[in-house]
């Protein structure tokens, strides 16, 4: 997620982050997606954000409190949890509105098909229809317009197990 955030930060996709590292876009996602980093990997990456290795690796919190950074540089390098999920929910966002893009581009594929191969009957209805559930399924997992199982309903049943506030 530091890494995500960094290049966030300054405007970057992960190809143009791979392109000035040397890396592939596929090891930029892993690592963006909280896979550990190999040291080499690490070091393009320092060197491309100008920073020291020991502040992208989130595992050496101790070597960054022997070497005595102050508070101000690790808040800079180091991911809120609140910022996670921001950051986790614009993913997921982003990946609902290509699926948007495939359904429409498919479907509207399919439907020219149909017209031009046996106009008489409209078969592509059925791949709208099946398509337009799982579709309905993604944006109700994205937006959460129904929070039956959310965080309120954890906490109040955690709270009836204990027989006590949280």
């Amino acid at each position: 997620m530091i890494v995500r955030k960094l290049r966030l930060q300054r405007g970057w996709s992960q190809d143009q982050l791979a392109t000035l590292t040397g890396l592939s876009v596929r090891t930029i996602q892993r690592i963006e997606q909280g896979q550990q980093p190999g040291l080499e990997s690490l070091r393009a990456l320092a060197a491309v954000f100008e920073l020291d290795v020991a502040q992208l690796d989130g595992t050496q919190q101790e070597v960054r409190e022997m070497r005595g950074y102050d508070a101000m540089e690790r808040d800079a390098v180091q991911v809120s949890a609140e910022e996670r999920t921001a950051m986790r929910y614009v993913e997921a966002l982003k990946g609902f509105y290509y699926h948007i893009v495939r359904y429409l581009l498919v479907i509207g594929g399919l439907f020219i098909i149909n017209y031009l191969i046996s106009p008489e009957y409209i078969w592509a209805w059925w791949a709208a229809m099946g398509w337009g559930v799982a579709l309905a399924s993604h944006a109700i997992r994205v937006f959460e317009p129904f929070k039956l199982f959310g965080p309120e309903w954890e906490r109040r049943q955690i709270e009836k197990r204990l027989g006590r506030k949280l």
